[in-house]
Order: structure tokens, then sequence, then C-alpha cells
């Protein structure tokens, strides 16, 4: 079978009557052939009528399995991009999504300008649920390579989840992100297992976050596609023990960090916080009534997703 044969094919199969798997099926197809065959797109384009090994079509059809049960094409290949990075992802790990970029867009602006600001000492930054890592992470690979902090009065960065599966991936990506900065990792990054901040003594000059901020009921439907996602990084409705919260609006977990994140954070310091567009405007309601000042930026979509908490 050729290339071009089993993308006519596969396409079909994901266009299947009432199939509701996926709605990009030909890009889906695309990325399992570049991931599966090792091409880039421009290669894929000029091998069309080139054979796939029996072996490739063999993961190929497996992959395209998983996929018409719901599961997402990043948990099948174990990779997505964010903010022009590569991440490895499991079910273990939320997939990173675009609306995030625009956290690591803000948190790179103020970095900059608070070590202009601070040139005697060293900033701590928490990166609180981190889940795979890629904020924290998209951040300190752009403090190196675009903004040239050196080693010296680079931040020091502490990336915590309640989760341990979850830390171990977030410590694989700052691997493969970090593979020749070994000593940066181990002089200015640390990862830490805690519920919120209750392992956490430390006070930090900024604290990026994007926790749980989905409403139970809307969780629920959205599992119900085979997504694989983990509820505990979806589900905004839990009390701090875990158990499910008499509301529904995504934000139980948030009324509980954020009186933590008034303890733990600096004079002068800066809070990012990514919410859902549905809830934003009541997550920095209740920033305000911890005496926070309050912005709410816009994703690119034109969404209201960060809070910015000063």
């Amino acid at each position: 079978m050729t290339i071009k044969e089993f993308k006519f094919s596969a396409i079909r199969e994901l266009k299947g009557e009432g199939r509701i798997c996926s709605l990009s099926p030909e890009l889906d197809v695309e990325v399992f052939l570049s991931y599966f065959l090792n091409l880039n797109k421009t290669q894929l384009l000029l091998s069309q009528n080139q054979e796939i090994p029996q072996e490739k079509i063999s993961l190929l059809n497996e992959a395209l399995e998983k996929r018409k049960k719901g599961l997402p094409v990043a948990y099948i290949t174990n990779h997505k991009e964010f903010y022009g990075y590569d991440f490895y992802v499991t079910p273990d790990v939320l997939i990173p999504k675009p609306d995030t970029e625009i956290l690591v867009e803000h948190a790179l602006n103020l970095i900059a300008e608070k070590i202009e600001s601070k040139k005697n000492s060293i900033l701590t930054i928490c990166d609180m649920c981190t889940g795979s890592g890629c904020i924290a992470l998209s951040v300190i690979k752009n403090l190196i390579e675009k903004f040239h902090i050196p080693q010296e009065i680079f931040p020091k960065f502490i990336l915590a989840d309640i989760s341990l599966k979850a830390l171990e991936i977030a410590k694989i990506n700052a691997a493969n992100l970090l593979k020749d900065q070994s000593k940066l990792i181990h002089s200015k990054v640390s990862f830490i297992q805690t519920n919120l901040f209750d392992a956490i003594p430390y006070k930090f000059d900024m604290i990026l976050t994007n926790p749980p901020y989905i409403p139970h009921s809307m969780v629920n439907e959205l599992l119900l596609d085979g997504r694989n996602e983990p509820r505990l990084a979806l589900d905004g409705d839990v009390t701090i023990t875990g158990e499910k919260a008499d509301c529904n609006d995504g934000l139980e977990i948030i009324r509980n960090l954020i009186p933590q994140i008034k303890e733990h954070l600096s004079p002068l310091g800066t809070v990012l916080m990514e919410t859902g567009e549905y809830n934003a405007t009541e997550a920095a309601g209740i920033a305000e009534r911890y005496n926070f000042k309050t912005k709410i930026h816009k994703d690119f979509e034109g969404q209201l997703r960060v809070v910015e908490m000063n």
C-alpha cells in the first residue's frame, strides 16, 4: 500500500458515518504518517507513491483504531507541540493547548521586566499544577534562547503538581528540552509533589498556574468521547481533600488556591492564572476579595483566558 492509498483509506475511516472521533481527519492521518514514517511535511508530500513497509502499516492501523475510539492523536504518538517545542505527553497529563501559550507570552515579558529591575537578586518562580511542565519549560527555554539570560542571574523555578506521574512526565520533558543545560537543571529547576502549596514553604516573585477549572458536569461530557485526559487535571469542582464540592462552576480549586497564593507571593509579586472563558471574571472576583488587583488577558481567539494578579 502506498502513502497516498493509506491516506485516502484512513481519512474515509475517520469520516465514517456518525463518527465524531475526529474533527480534522486529514490532519490526524498526516500526523500519523509523519510520525510513524519519520517524514516531515515536505517529504510526505513528495513521497505519495512510496510503498509503506508492512510493519509500519500495522502501526498505522493500530493508531487509527485508537483514534476511532476517541483517543487524542497526542496520546497515540506521545508528542505535542507547544510554544514551538516538542513535549512528551501521556494520559497522565493534559495535552498542552494553544490557549495556554498566551500565559507563557505574558510571563516572559513580566519576567524580563523583573530581572531588569532586580539585577542584584535571583527571581523565584513557581509553576503550580505543572502537568507536563509545558508552561515553565517553555518559559525557561525562551529565557535561555531568546532573552539570553546568563546563568548567574537566571531565575529559580519550582514545578509543582499533586500527581507524581505528572511530575515524572515533566522531568522527562525537562531532560529532553534542556539536555544541553544539565547544570542549569540541577541548580535552577526543582520538582515538588504537593497538594497546592501544602509542601512548599517558600515565597515567590511570580506564580504561574493552569489549575483545573472546568465545571464537574462539563468534565463528564468531555470524557465521554474517550479522550482519556486525566480528570484530576480537569475538574475544578473538587475540595482540598479531593471530594466533589457542592458547586458546578469549576472554581472550587481556585477558591482554595488563591488564598494560598496570597501567602506564598513575595511583595510586588505577580500571578498569572489560566481560567475558562466562562469563569475568568468570577475567578478575578475571588482574587479581588483577597485584595489583589486583577487584569484579564484574552487568548489568541479573543476569549477571556489569563487572570493577572498583583
